[in-house]
């Protein structure tokens, strides 16, 4: 299978499935989500972030990319190294505020958690992914959601996975 099913599997089974993204469905029914799998050198990382941000503006279809880095980032450390780069990058190109980065991993840990603590599989995926959302997107969908209930999302996710039980949700994942 290759990555780009692999992660589109993992998006319909867990990200709407679980309804963990509520925005989600929307995108995909649109077809306005774009994978763009990355698997050259880390060396050309930034310039392939760059081309995808100019591709969003260029294509208003797009509502949202899923950067999959396909090799090179499997240690947490290094990916959150390279994610703080890539929104530097945002900043540095005039696009705070028009685009953020919304992260995914393998291995992702949110800090004061423990590695299999259910809370961290919200943020976990088959290959390390940074988001690139839409800001005004975001805050259309935050609009129509209600922002009491968008912010509500992370907890309501931790407490469903929690719920499900580690195996089962370490079996969505894969």
């Amino acid at each position: 299978m290759s990555i780009e099913e692999q992660c589109s599997r993992w998006v319909e089974s867990m990200v709407v499935g679980l309804n963990l993204c509520p925005f989600a469905k929307r995108s995909i029914d649109n077809q306005g989500v774009r994978y763009h799998i990355f698997e050259d050198p880390l060396e050309t990382l930034a310039d392939a972030i760059i081309e995808e941000l100019q591709l969003l503006d260029s294509d208003p279809r797009i509502e949202t990319t899923l950067f999959v880095i396909g090799k090179g980032l499997e240690d947490f450390m290094d990916y959150l190294d390279v994610l703080d780069g890539a929104n530097q990058l945002l900043e540095a190109m005039d696009y705070e505020g028009t685009y953020q980065i919304a992260s995914f991993h393998p291995d992702y840990q949110f800090a004061g958690t423990e590695p299999d603590d259910v809370s961290n599989y919200t943020n976990r995926a088959p290959y390390p992914i940074f988001h690139f959302l839409r800001e005004a997107a975001l805050e259309n969908a935050i609009a129509a959601y209600g922002s009491d209930r968008a912010a509500r999302i992370p907890d309501n996710n931790i407490a469903r996975l929690d719920e499900m039980g580690l195996a089962k949700v370490k079996a969505y994942l894969k």
